[in-house]
């Protein structure tokens, strides 16, 4: 088990056991009733490992409910975990007002029960809203003016997709709609950043077959996410390319006199981040720098030595956040963290927040997306 899973699971275990002190401190249950509730924490505690057994073992129809069960209860008790911080802070505030002005505030002070249903009526709006708003994917649309594109076309229309997480709960119905969208824009090229796959993929292979469907007249390339490894990554590779992607693993590729479009993997391939830096700058070094440069990177990073030698970095990864205020969080570790940004050495990154989710099917101010980079002749 890697670091940051144990440390994922220690911050949920966390987590459920504040959410169990505040049940007690407002409702006082039995000891029948606090052993259910202990028992239903632990199994949601342990869902994504059941999932995953459960996916091996090939019990797809159990592992899809468990999917859908613990993901929506881990979104539940995310937003639930923090009404009750801000709620806490402001009954502290309370406290800290009636003991200033000598008032008898006890009784809406300590009224856990009150506060604990607002909380939970709150948790339940929110992730039902969240989880509408997980399937509406908009196609952002983005120019990059550049003197590196030909006259003619004049223009190359680039669609990017990113997290896709294609497993249990991104199924079909979802996919469809995606390249379904791809389609209407007609992109000249496609590209996907990483984490079009998520868990087993045994039973899902026939899904690829919806990316064969799109076919742009310059090529469909893809780079490997994090979530590729998770996946197992020679099925991964497999999935990708059987949907028609070419992977780009440490490689670029030239459209002559077009495009150079580079592609790396992730960073769970590499042993430090010095091997990225080397690996990055010579492979961009290789291209033609007449020419504009793609650089398909799953991880936000832009590296400091690679600058200058490629013209647009595309990247996923963060969701932004997918469920605020977690982004206020995944901030702090990815400061390029959704959007554009203009890099020294006349570089730039787009981020996309991706089209599926992963884990809770939910998200909230951090709408899916697919984008359009439209890289337009300027002089």
């Amino acid at each position: 088990m890697s670091f940051y899973l144990i440390i994922f699971f220690i911050v949920y275990g966390v987590f459920h056991l504040y959410g169990f002190v505040k049940v007690r401190a407002a409702f006082s249950p039995g000891i029948f009733a606090s052993l259910c509730l202990g028992a239903f924490m632990v199994i949601m505690i342990l869902a994504p490992v059941l999932i995953r057994l459960s996916e091996r073992a090939g019990a797809e129809g159990f592992a899809r409910f468990m999917s859908y069960v613990g993901y929506t209860w881990m979104g539940v008790l995310f937003i639930f975990v923090c009404a009750n911080i801000i709620i806490d802070g402001l009954r502290l505030a309370l406290y800290g007002i009636a003991y200033a002005l000598d008032r008898d505030l006890s009784s809406l002070v300590s009224a856990h029960k009150y506060f604990l249903l607002i909380s939970l009526a709150l948790s339940l709006a929110v992730v039902g809203h969240g989880y509408r708003e997980a399937g509406r994917v908009k196609m952002e649309r983005v120019v990059i003016p550049t003197d590196k594109i030909p006259a003619s076309p004049g223009k190359l229309r680039i669609v990017q997709i990113s997290d896709v997480h294609v497993g249990l709960i991104i199924g079909n119905g979802r996919l469809e709609k995606i390249v379904e969208e791809i389609r209407k824009s007609e992109p000249d090229i496609l590209v996907s950043t990483g984490d079009l796959v998520d868990g087993q993929l045994d039973n899902m292979k026939a899904l690829s077959s919806l990316f064969k469907t799109v076919d742009p007249p310059l090529g469909k390339f893809a780079v490997t996410g994090n979530h590729e490894y998770y996946a197992g990554l020679q099925q991964a590779i497999q999935f990708t390319e059987e949907g028609g992607f070419r992977m780009l693993r440490g490689e670029s590729v030239t459209i002559p006199g077009l495009i150079t479009i580079a592609g790396i993997d992730d960073v769970m391939a590499r042993d430090s981040a010095q091997n990225e830096d080397i690996s990055e700058r010579s492979l961009l070094e290789r291209g033609e720098g007449n020419l504009f440069t793609l650089l398909l990177k799953h991880r936000p990073i832009a590296s400091r030595v690679a600058l200058g030698l490629f013209d647009l970095q595309l990247s996923g990864h963060t969701h932004k956040g997918q469920i605020f205020p977690l982004g206020l969080i995944v901030r702090l570790f990815f400061p390029l963290f959704s959007g554009y940004y203009d890099l020294p050495g006349g570089s730039r990154l787009y981020v996309s927040r991706g089209a599926g989710t992963w884990g809770p099917p939910v998200r909230f101010l951090a709408p899916p997306e697919m984008t359009l980079i439209e890289v337009v002749r300027q002089r």
